[in-house]
């Protein structure tokens, strides 16, 4: 448990910005949230939702507009706050050496040449970077840059160590190593911080390194989930627990209108999770267009990828990205590895199918995974006409999705169902038959 008195604490902080009509567009809802010693504090959020508009405000260098943030209990302004950022972008000096950029913030306090000189060597030294003190940041690789943005951070000895996507201008090895050595500093106690709160958007990144997980909403950014990992370190990507928090950080994310329960620790009873299934399974709104063109793309980039990588070269945001992944991983057509995306052999077989193979391949994986098509096409079966009208199917959605949901969820029921041939739908008369050979 937390301790009772925390470092940092928002009080129904705000960010709103005025227009001259009088009306004001608001980026962060009133949230509530604290920083407490001993933690590494994960916030999780699709692009644009103000993670870094959140932790600016935490650490200082933004004002709320309404609420107010603490600092050991008393109001942050005219405090100068203990805290220490890393960036995504590195932010080094180009003109000063690996050492000069360490000793920068140190020479900002007016600390003495000998005392900084003292300080830098001995974080450059925690952080691997002994020998490289002479070196320019034009020398180095995007990994060494970052270790000097570790370093910098560092040795101001922080209280709270605050990080802005740290990781995510670095290639995946990269990445994982620098995650790793942090990890370790943390946990052998090198760091001089109590406490550390990073901003991502990478879900397993932060079920790795976290002792909390905050996941926001947007438009405006609200807290959706705020939670302990139960996960001792090091932590198994492959474990069921690992995979259990991470399909439900992604439920959250992707279905924020949906209350998601935090899974509950151990395996639940087979009878049970079949019951779940069949109550909250959602269809991701998708269409199978999309599905094939992603397949297509994964074929091309040899079957598997990165999904944060193949948004980007595709100019997209990740959340717009996600309902594809999403639907293609329901229908059994690629699969989810430690953030990677890989189609399977049933991926390949509908990719390179022509249209009407696409079809029949479409069908059978829908009523295998797809427990609301397989439901309709059933009831549809027992009837003697082979119809029924789209209200008894709405209803029953309206139960678990509420109106607006049920509505999306149907319509993309229909959509999948009529591509794939299962039953047609007559818009019309309201009513879904089925399809006959």
């Amino acid at each position: 448990m937390a301790p009772s008195e925390p470092i940092i604490e928002a009080r129904a902080v705000e960010k709103f910005y005025p227009q001259p009509d009088g009306r004001r567009i608001e980026v962060i809802a009133p949230t509530d949230l604290a920083i407490y010693p001993g933690q590494i504090v994960a916030l999780l959020g699709a692009s644009g939702s103000g993670k870094s508009t959140l932790l600016r405000m935490l650490a200082g260098l933004a004002r709320p507009s309404a609420g107010e943030v603490l600092w050991h209990n008393r109001p942050l302004d005219g405090q100068a706050p203990d805290v220490a950022i890393v960036f995504q972008s590195f932010a080094l000096f180009p003109w000063l050496t690996v050492l000069g950029n360490v000793e920068a913030p140190l020479k900002a306090r007016g600390e003495s040449a000998a005392r900084r000189r003292k300080r830098a060597l001995k974080i450059l030294d925690v952080v691997g970077l002994d020998g490289f003190e002479t070196a320019y940041p034009k020398e180095l690789s995007g990994g060494m840059k970052q270790r000097v943005g570790f370093a910098r951070a560092l040795v101001v000895e922080p209280e709270v160590l605050f990080m802005d996507e740290p990781f995510s201008a670095l290639d995946v090895l990269t990445a994982e190593n620098l995650r790793g050595e942090l990890l370790e500093l943390w946990l052998d106690r090198k760091m001089p911080a109590r406490a550390i709160f990073i901003v991502t958007h990478n879900i397993e990144e932060a079920v790795l390194l976290a002792d909390r997980i905050i996941v926001l909403g947007r438009h405006p950014a609200h807290i959706l989930t705020d939670f302990q990992v139960d996960l001792e370190h090091p932590r198994d990507r492959k474990s069921g627990r690992f995979v259990e928090l991470v399909d439900y950080i992604y439920k959250v994310l992707t279905q924020p209108k949906i209350e998601h329960a935090l899974p509950a620790v151990g395996p639940p009873h087979a009878a049970l999770a079949e019951h779940h299934a069949a109550r909250y399974q959602m269809l991701p709104h998708a269409r199978p267009g999309g599905i094939a063109g992603l397949l297509e793309l994964m074929i091309d980039r040899g079957g598997r990828d990165d999904i944060y990588h193949l948004a980007d070269e595709l100019a997209m945001e990740v959340d717009d990205l996600l309902p594809i992944i999403e639907a293609a991983t329901l229908l059994g057509f690629i699969r989810l590895e430690e953030g990677d995306a890989e189609i399977t052999p049933e991926g390949r077989a509908f990719a390179a199918a022509d249209i009407l193979t696409r079809k029949l391949l479409f069908k059978d994986a829908a009523l295998k995974h797809v427990i609301l098509l397989r439901q309709i096409e059933r009831a549809l079966r027992a009837k003697a006409d082979r119809a029924l009208p789209d209200d008894f199917f709405r209803d029953i959605l309206d139960e678990h999705f509420g109106e607006e949901e049920a509505q999306r969820q149907l319509s993309t029921a229909i959509h999948w169902g009529r591509y794939g041939e299962i039953f047609d739908y007559d818009a019309g008369g309201g009513r879904l038959f089925l399809t006959e050979p």
